[in-house]
């Protein structure tokens, strides 16, 4: 058996979560309506594109590790502790359902940081440690933006 194995699956779990939160945030980009279109248009496409490139960061870290990276779609939804929204909220809620997907993905990279740390992983610690400080960036502005602009949202 793998002695990384621990950690190959909790990062196939974050590759999940990547992947369904990437295309959470493809889809509000595309649906996004209202008076915040603009600001909330760039923002989540911006959210996006970083992302997409963490989802490649991942996949490859579990190879690093001697892992195979989730690959089908079926798998990362199966996997993923995200979950897809097949409506079309409202903006304010399009921003709080990512709020509350930010907190699932940090919850998953405490876990994995824990694991790595234990078995003296530093390239995935250091991955994640970066993945976690973007997030709590990405998750205040969010909320500073809905402080702003509370009570205009459509």
């Amino acid at each position: 058996m793998n002695e990384n194995r621990p950690v190959i699956d909790a990062l196939n779990g974050l590759l999940a979560d990547s992947t369904v939160l990437y295309q959470k945030l493809r889809h509000y980009h595309w649906n996004v309506a209202g008076s915040n279109f603009f600001v909330l248009h760039e923002k989540f496409e911006a959210l996006y594109d970083a992302w997409a490139a963490s989802i490649d960061e991942i996949a490859e870290r579990v190879l690093t590790i001697d892992g195979v990276p989730l690959h089908t779609l079926a798998s990362m939804l199966d996997a993923s502790r995200v979950r897809e929204d097949d409506s079309i909220p409202a903006a304010a809620d399009m921003v709080e359902a990512l709020l509350a997907d930010f907190k699932t993905v940090s919850a998953r990279i405490g876990e994995i940081i824990e694991l790595a740390e234990a078995r003296g992983d530093r390239g995935t610690v250091n991955l994640m440690d970066g993945l976690l400080d973007r997030l709590e960036k990405d998750a205040w502005m969010l909320r500073a933006w809905k402080r702003e602009t509370a009570g205009s949202w459509s």
